[in-house]
């Protein structure tokens, strides 16, 4: 099982990365690679039912193909700038030739040859570890250094936990597990060259956590399954590798039926989309559609009220009497608040390119208040700063961070007419490597009742008289492209607290 293992997991990657389209030269050497495995093992899977002459020098043959096919890919890693040359790969090329014409000959019948060939791949692995610590150290700091470092320590890792396989011979009862650690090593190199976005350990470890969490759960379902319903259940470590197989080969085998599906019925796109995935596919197609229409109703808009309001500016130039004059007040008052809701929709609505900058939050909020400050509904309000000093950068948008401390700390000035109090709080949240900063405002005003808050963030609702109900919105909006998230508490007669926290800057 764990050759099978081992075999499997290397046509299913080689297989990925064939049907995903990578077509560059180190994915393709990387599925050569792995072609080669796969053939490898299971000409070992096979020996153990059909022990051939025949199966023999086939699995030699494999092993004499996989040196050079290592050294091609590792020379595609390392950009053609380590120790692995093309003219190092030709020579380890022409080695593996040689070899393989000696299996042809009376010199297949040796009994040392298969130790000699896994000494000639030892020898290459170790070339090619060499080489790529060469490479990673005279690299700058970057994405790629960290990358392969973390590639530069799963190696030696791998090659402890395969030297357990040595303990039963030295008689100790473990079942065999390197083909398995083979297995993990290849999808580690899997996850390094073809998803670039994985570029911390913590990306690497959350996605073998899930693969991990998923095999242990499909396991535990499967034996307790065939505990209950067979008399003889298989062992635990049987249905781990079986479990870990089918976890690791539902992508691929996904596309594969995707690809059919998508010939044979080309209107069914839907097909393969889980029931749990339409609201978030529906939420996604909403927002594309309201970035569509947003430019196209604003102009429809925008160009008729602005000859609405052009006009009744100049009959009230014309007017006679007081009363005409307020009714033309009252046009032109409302199309300045009709053009004020437009243009609350487009920022809401249209998907525009933040551009993040490592700065203190206090250094916003302290421009914030000085804004509000100036406004005149702020006269009775007492405005409060407990901003903590010592409290890390964050990486934000400054325009639009300070447009959504304005929006809240305007409602909590508007939620006391009669004067209050309105506090601005930052602290410091140590989660970790990272870290993370939190933003309070509070204001003591009137407060929002509890199924109002369950709204608040909804586009277009509002409880004010003269309000679009796209502000605490546009805000949400913000707050999820930095990554954030907001929340607010309110106890209605006594106050709102609106709670934003943020990740910190690395």
């Amino acid at each position: 099982m764990d050759t099978f293992t081992l075999a499997a997991t290397s046509f299913i990657i080689c297989l990925s990365l064939i049907l995903t389209g990578k077509k560059g030269k180190l994915h393709m050497s990387f599925a050569g690679l792995c072609a080669a495995v796969f053939i490898w093992q299971s000409v070992v899977f096979l020996r153990d039912f059909f022990d051939t002459y025949f199966l023999m020098i086939l699995e030699n043959l494999a092993l004499l193909a996989i040196a050079p096919l290592i050294l091609r890919f590792f020379r595609h890693l390392t950009r053609n700038k380590s120790f692995v040359l093309r003219g190092v790969v030709i020579i380890f090329f022409m080695v593996s030739i040689t070899g393989i014409f000696s299996l042809l000959t009376k010199l297949s019948e040796w009994p040392y040859l298969n130790f000699v060939i896994l000494s000639y791949l030892l020898i290459v692995l170790v070339f090619c570890y060499v080489s790529l610590w060469s490479y990673v150290k005279k690299l700058p700091p970057s994405t790629e250094k960290k990358r392969l470092g973390y590639l530069l320590v799963a190696c030696p890792v791998a090659l402890l936990l395969i030297c357990l396989d040595f303990l039963p011979r030295l008689g100790y009862s473990f079942p065999p597990i390197s083909g398995l650690v083979w297995a993990a090593l290849l999808y580690l190199v899997l996850l390094v060259i073809a998803y670039p976005q994985l570029n911390e350990l913590h990306d690497f470890f959350a996605r073998a956590l899930v693969i991990f969490i998923s095999t242990i759960s499909g396991a535990i379902i499967f034996y307790f399954v065939a505990l209950f319903f067979s008399p003889s259940t298989p062992s635990f470590t049987s249905v781990i590798m079986a479990s870990f197989l089918i976890v690791i080969s539902l992508t691929p085998l996904k596309m594969i039926l995707k690809k059919v599906f998508s010939y044979f019925y080309p209107d069914s796109k839907d097909v393969f989309t889980s029931l749990y995935e339409f609201d978030e596919k529906l939420e996604k197609e909403k927002a594309f559609m309201l970035a569509e229409m947003a430019p196209v109703l604003a102009h429809e808009i925008r160009n008729p009220l602005g000859s609405i309001k052009g006009a009744a500016q100049y009959l009230k130039s014309e007017a006679a009497s007081e009363e005409q004059k307020n009714l033309l007040d009252v046009i032109i008052e409302e199309s300045n608040r009709l053009n004020t809701v437009v243009h609350q929709f487009m920022d809401y609505a249209r998907p525009y390119k933040l551009n993040f900058k490592a700065q203190n939050v206090n250094v916003i909020i302290q421009k914030a208040i000085s804004i509000l400050a100036a406004n005149k509904l702020a006269e009775n309000i007492n405005i409060v700063r407990e901003l903590n000093h010592d409290l890390p950068n964050a990486d934000v948008d400054e325009q639009q961070f300070l447009q959504v401390i304005l929006n809240i700390a305007l409602n909590g000035i508007e939620a006391m007419p009669q004067g209050g109090t309105l506090t601005f709080r930052t602290s410091n949240i140590d989660t970790g490597p990272e870290g993370a900063i939190t933003i309070t405002i509070r204001d003591t005003g009137s407060g929002i009742d509890k199924e109002e808050i369950k709204n608040i963030f909804k586009p277009f609702y509002t409880t004010k008289k003269r309000g679009a109900g796209l502000g605490l919105a546009i805000c949400q909006k913000i707050i999820k492209e930095h990554s954030g998230f907001i929340r607010v508490k309110s106890i209605p007669g006594q106050g709102t607290v609106f709670f934003i926290k943020l990740r910190a800057a690395l």
